[in-house]
């Protein structure tokens, strides 16, 4: 956006959309994190031992990875606003039917539907804000959308906190003769329903219109976003930047004329999603709880503990709102590889010198139990300040607009699957090697990840969507 026209960019209407649209964030790191503190819950109920909390834990990354696949091909069917309405549905659904699950098989079934919702708001939110926000604040609009998916894992490890706490402990009984563990998921239901209630306020993406040849429909959202004349003038550059035979967005695009091969741009993106979830940074947001239990923390310390977590990732991801659109992103993706390398690699040694009494309870000796809450509240600061945000600013803008739609399905479902090859081992590594040594591949994961950026990842800062190239 020029200089020329800054003065005609409707804020307020801007910041109502990103509000909007960011609400599929929050739902997603609610339904990401509630699992947490349940997990006392389902292995009573459902009679589970390690591989069945694994399996019963991991099932939304199922239902994630089709999600997140489906929903960049049906962005481009049915457009942003479309996935966005059908995932708020697939949260109220699958918050309804998980609480009231009467088998882990339900369960699983109930958490893979709302799966799919959560891979749907992962891609899409930030593709929809990315296309609706001026390239100057692109950066720091898009980040909001890390912002909620943390206040969304938070505000479930505060609702498990207190419901645990006021019924004395998450298997026991709270409202209706029910445990307060299947509150934690009927809770869910409330802001699904404001979520899909509020998706009805805000306009289709202009790009996603032009796209499908509505290009009136696309001038008109513009000209409320940015006046008539800068409308006008990016109708015809959305346009010039779609295929020049003009056919629609197809899985086809990702593979380059020339070459024949995939876009490097897109092996990049895969790159980036991968990473995000190699450090390890779930097993902290899944297995929070029960990770603190194993070297000694009694569940409602435990607990704490996993608030306390989301609150610095949500200061953290603060920083890097202030900072995403002054010194860009690859600086802070490279950053917050550097520094999670280091807290991981402290994590790992606290970790190894674990003690296991004669009763089977697990200490850290010395100010050991110290230095490993210190270190992993360090290493989510400096995943929240880069990675977390970052990652999803850059997806939401770094591709073509002839194959974004398509390039984010790839990469969200690559970002998933890892998700899910990192959660679901986790239990049974915890075991055996031990988390010493689990932490230690993380740390390396870290590592290489730096490497990553510097030789791959092309700075996007300031850049007009319809300028990207790959």
């Amino acid at each position: 956006m020029s200089e020329g026209n800054a003065e005609r960019v409707n804020m307020a209407f801007i910041a109502a959309i990103v509000a909007v649209a960011t609400i599929g964030g929050f739902m997603f790191g609610y339904d990401s994190g509630v699992i947490n503190g349940t997990q006392k819950g389902l292995e009573a109920a459902f009679d589970l031992g390690k591989l069945g909390i694994g399996v019963n834990v991991g099932a939304i990354l199922v239902g994630s990875s089709i999600g997140a696949f489906i929903a960049g091909r049906l962005a481009d069917l049915i457009g942003r606003r479309g996935v966005m309405m059908l995932a708020a549905v697939l949260f109220l659904g699958s918050a309804l039917m998980a609480g009231a699950a009467g088998s882990s098989a339900i369960f699983i079934i109930a958490r893979i539907i709302g799966g799919l919702g959560v891979g749907a708001a992962s891609v899409i939110s930030p593709v929809y804000i990315s296309e609706v926000t001026p390239a100057a604040v692109r950066g720091r609009l898009s980040s909001v959308q890390q912002v909620m998916i943390i206040s969304g894992l938070t505000g479930a490890f505060v609702a498990n906190f207190v419901l645990a706490r006021h019924a004395g402990g998450s298997t026991a009984e709270l409202w209706l003769g029910f445990p307060a563990w299947r509150w934690m998921f009927w809770l869910q239901a409330i802001p699904a329903a404001i979520y899909f209630l509020a998706l009805l306020a805000i306009p289709e993406s202009p790009r996603y219109l032009v796209a499908r040849g509505q290009d009136e429909r696309a001038h008109a959202v513009l000209t409320r976003l940015f006046g008539v004349e800068t409308a006008t003038r990016k109708v015809a550059e959305i346009r010039a930047s779609l295929a020049t035979d003009h056919h629609r967005p197809k899985l086809g695009d990702l593979i380059d004329r020339t070459s024949g091969k995939v876009r490097p741009i897109v092996w990049t993106g895969i790159g980036l999603a991968v990473f995000q979830q190699f450090v390890g940074i779930n097993v902290v947001f899944y297995y929070g709880a029960t990770l603190w239990e194993a070297v000694g923390f009694s569940e409602d310390h435990a607990l704490q503990t996993n608030i306390l977590s989301g609150v610095l990732s949500i200061g953290a991801c603060l920083t890097t709102i202030a900072l995403v659109d002054r010194i860009g992103r690859k600086p802070l993706l490279l950053a917050g590889s550097a520094g999670m390398a280091v807290t991981l690699a402290t994590v790992a040694y606290a970790f190894s010198t674990a003690i296991t009494g004669g009763d089977g309870t697990v200490t850290l000796p010395g100010h050991n139990g110290v230095i490993a809450l210190v270190a992993a509240n360090l290493y989510v600061i400096f995943f929240n300040m880069s990675w977390g945000p970052i990652m999803w600013v850059m997806l939401g803008e770094m591709f073509p607009n002839q194959i974004r739609g398509s390039a984010l399905a790839v990469a969200g479902f690559a970002q998933w699957i890892a998700n899910a090859a990192i959660s679901v081992s986790f239990p049974a590594l915890a075991v055996s090697p031990g988390l010493a040594i689990t932490y230690t591949g993380y740390a390396l994961f870290a590592a290489i990840s730096y490497f990553f950026v510097r030789a791959l990842v092309r700075e996007t800062k300031g850049r007009e969507l319809e300028d990207m190239v790959g």
